[in-house]
């Protein structure tokens, strides 16, 4: 007997991430009995949101923090009280040439994009071609983001129906270090392009593996439109709307019940046993979705990876995640963008081509890199209500810094030390184009400590059970099959690319295809697969 009114259920979720609550959402609402079992205290799993600094009235999206791969159709399908604010400005990169600050700015408008191309190289040479490139990607992004809520098509279908040779030369066959290069010359620009083939990847331009190409078509095809947008009211907003409507449709959600074991023979109802505090229970399940990673699932189901995952690589997280509250926000050396802009959207740091180069060349030898990339956002300036009246009023921001090349390994000997190292060298490439030391600006919570937090790898691992700290899970696939819909055997084939070797099992976690980023994605095709769709 379960300690839930009934011995069996539907749909039993392992996870209540956000994936795990988009399943749940659906599939209550069908008319179908559905139980999620959580381990943590709390629902959301990365994407939440949280107080970091003792005393203070801030509340951050702590781990995940943008949103562009929510399709709007799950929003409207599940009534979710959720909205995003666009950014007005994408990106502000500070560089100094001659000896002077300067700094590309994208966004506020054409006329002023255009003419900080010009500034930065000499004509508007570059500007052209960034226009042709992102009118590229922005009519790919318009043909293959209706796809990834829709049943997991074969590659030729996917390139038939992008229906451009060139496009899908460059995204999907040929590194995209030579479209990059092909197409830009100046190495400021080249290295703008590239950092959406690096988050969470850690990859060079010319990986032979194309997972930098995997990496940047999700970053550039979001809502068909590629744009990067706020959550209101943090990210905590969307996981707290998903769990409100999960229940609201039926779905129990018991947190503090960590799942344990999966027994199944494929056929009948699964057996799901699990651990509370008080010891362990376990519930019978028609169907178990599991919202984590492949390697969870397969130890879950008590199996022995197959040969071929064995001899892969184990998953490698590969950034640097800071978390700050700032009283204000920092002058800039470049006094002709204004700093609510420049960090409004996305402020990158020691990105230029070549020190993207430099940096994943010394972090893949081993060492950390000696000028850490890095990009910055500041939440609070496109939406202050994560903060407390009074915080507002005074004029406090956060800042949410991700840093690239910064995989794992580095941090294995000594996680803490290679932790404060990368911090200070990153924050130094930070304070080189800034008037003022970044630290006179911090916040202090209240027991007078600096209002900063820095996350490797490892303590994501640690903290999120993400394998190795890789914040997809594992690298992100292609968002088609190689025609084989027959099922695979960690949620990689099947009709809808959630489906495993068990016809009762399904992966809708990140690991899953079309997974990786706060999508809900996998979680609505596991449900349109139990449903039959």
């Amino acid at each position: 007997m379960t300690t839930f009114g009934r011995d069996v259920y539907d749909d039993v979720i392992v996870g209540g991430g956000h994936n795990g609550l988009v399943a749940a959402a659906y599939l209550a609402r069908a008319g179908r009995s559905v139980l999620v079992l959580e381990r943590l205290g709390t629902t959301g799993g990365a994407a939440i949101s949280s107080r970091p600094f003792v005393g203070v009235d801030a509340r951050l999206s702590r781990y995940s923090y943008l949103v562009s791969l929510l399709p709007a159709k799950i929003v409207r399908d599940l009534d979710l009280r959720f909205a995003v604010r666009r950014r007005t400005v994408s990106s502000y990169t500070p560089t100094e040439r001659d000896g002077r600050p300067g700094g590309l700015l994208v966004g506020g408008g054409e006329q002023r994009t255009r003419e900080s191309f010009a500034r930065l190289t000499g004509s508007e040479r570059e500007y052209e071609s960034w226009r042709a490139f992102y009118g590229t990607t922005g009519r790919v992004a318009e043909k293959v983001f209706p796809t990834l809520t829709e049943p997991l098509p074969t590659r030729a279908e996917l390139r038939a129906r992008i229906d451009d040779e060139a496009a899908w030369r460059m995204l999907f066959e040929e590194p995209l270090g030579q479209a990059v290069e092909r197409h830009f010359a100046d190495d400021l620009v080249r290295g703008v392009v590239l950092t959406d083939g690096l988050i969470g990847t850690f990859a060079d331009a010319h990986d032979p593996s194309l997972a930098q190409n995997r990496c940047f078509l999700y970053h550039v095809i979001g809502g068909g439109t590629g744009d990067w947008d706020v959550p209101v009211g943090g990210m905590g907003a969307l996981t707290d709307a998903l769990a409100e409507a999960a229940r609201a449709a039926g779905a129990q959600i018991a947190t503090g019940h960590e799942v344990l074991r999966i027994d199944t023979d494929g056929t009948g109802p699964a057996e799901v046993v699990f651990r509370t505090a008080t010891g362990e229970g376990r519930v019978v399940a028609r169907t178990v979705l599991v919202n984590a990673s492949p390697q969870a699932l397969t130890a879950l189901l008590g199996e022995t990876p197959p040969e071929s995952a064995a001899r892969a690589a184990a998953p490698e997280g590969a950034q640097l995640k800071v978390n700050m509250l700032l009283r204000r926000l920092p002058r800039l050396r470049d006094t002709a963008v204004d700093p609510r802009e420049a960090f409004g959207g996305t402020f990158h740091i020691a990105e230029g081509y070549a020190e993207l180069a430099r940096a994943y060349a010394e972090a893949a030898s081993g060492e950390l890199p000696s000028v850490p990339p890095s990009e910055i956002y500041c939440h609070s300036l496109t939406d202050p209500t994560i903060l407390g009246p009074e915080l507002v009023e005074q004029g406090y921001q956060t800042l949410t810094l991700f840093g690239l090349h910064a995989p794992a390994r580095l941090f294995a000997h000594d996680n803490q030390q290679s932790r404060e190292v990368l911090l200070t060298a990153t924050l130094a490439q930070l304070d080189a184009h800034l008037a003022e030391p970044l630290t006179d600006c911090l916040a202090f919570d209240a027991d007078d400590r600096p209002c900063i937090e820095a996350k490797t790898p490892l303590d994501l691992e640690r903290e999120l059970r993400l394998p190795g700290g890789h914040i997809f899970h594992r690298d992100l696939s292609w968002p088609y099959s190689d025609g084989d819909r027959d099922g695979g055997g960690d949620g990689g084939g099947g009709r809808w690319g959630v489906e495993t070797a068990h016809r009762n099992v399904l992966l809708c976690g990140a690991g899953a295809v079309r997974g990786g980023g706060v999508s809900g994605v996998p979680g609505h095709n596991a449900a349109m697969a139990v449903l039959g769709h």
